[in-house]
């Protein structure tokens, strides 16, 4: 069963981002771990994992973004993989029909899992880094820094 969850812009009040921010920024006293307390009293202790999630989430929500919670293990549609990369859907197919991005089809359609979307994004994004560092270091060489 693959389970997702959206919260768009706007949709949680002000107020009860307020009061989000009030719990969970009230940390926990030393030697105690965070606890979800739900509206019939019981409380169940939360990883730290879990608080840090919730502690992201608050925080772009009240920056104005929406936010998307989807497993690792889901697969997604091309345009769904597409818009998590930030690139066009032709873009993403070349990218997968290079061998970039693994996938399977589903008939006609492509799906491809978000672990290898992800795994895919963070490999660009050391690329460019890499890149980025070649280029500080070969300016730095030709005296382009001061």
């Amino acid at each position: 069963m693959t389970i997702s969850v959206e919260i768009k812009p706007g949709s949680v009040r002000e107020r009860d981002l307020t009061s989000l921010e009030n719990v969970i920024g009230s940390h926990p006293r030393v030697g105690q771990s965070p606890r979800l307390v739900g509206p019939n009293g019981d409380a169940t202790e939360l990883p730290a994992e879990i608080y840090e999630l919730l502690v992201t989430v608050v925080g772009h929500l009240r920056a104005g973004n929406g936010v998307s919670i989807i497993p690792v293990h889901a697969e997604l549609t091309t345009v769904e993989a597409a818009e998590i990369l930030g690139v066009s859907r032709p873009h993403l197919i070349k990218q997968l029909e290079a061998g970039a991005i693994a996938f399977r089809k589903v008939g006609s359609h492509r799906r491809v899992r978000l672990a290898d979307l992800l795994a895919y994004r963070d490999r660009q994004d050391a690329e460019a880094r890499a890149a980025l560092d070649e280029l500080a270091r070969q300016a730095e060489e030709l005296g382009l820094y001061d």
